[in-house]
């Protein structure tokens, strides 16, 4: 058992890019699910699908080929929460990398939240 399920998400993505794995199975949540689905969007991984075939569902995620290094940092934790109004909003990395924010609209990035003129908790930046 895990105390934080977003950080274990964020780490297994990590360890499967850099070892250079196509493909990584990490438990289902809808958090995850809802993560998985804005990294797509946003072209980090090629594609997440939920896996209901087993007895506790699983999210496959289909890392983009050749690209070995991508940054996943976790800002928001279990221990200390960080919470970001909608104009402290800043792009991360110069407008290369994304933040994803929990908004009460939901999951959504930095930029859509900021667009929305929504705050929330500050997940986590990719890069």
């Amino acid at each position: 058992m895990y105390s934080d399920p977003i950080a274990d998400l964020l780490t297994r993505i990590r360890n499967a890019s850099r070892a250079g794995n196509t493909t990584v199975a990490i438990p289902h949540s809808r958090i995850k699910e809802s993560i998985s689905t804005i990294l797509e969007q946003k072209g980090i991984i090629d594609k997440a699908r939920v896996d209901r075939s087993h007895q506790f569902p699983e999210i496959i995620v289909s890392l983009k080929e050749g690209k070995k290094k991508i940054e996943l940092q976790r800002i928001s934790k279990p221990g200390q929460r960080v919470y970001i109004k909608s104009t402290e909003i800043k792009p991360v990395r110069n407008g290369y990398g994304i933040a994803v924010i929990s908004t009460s609209a939901g999951l959504m990035t930095g930029e859509d939240a900021k667009v929305a003129g929504v705050g929330g908790e500050y997940l986590c930046e990719i890069y």
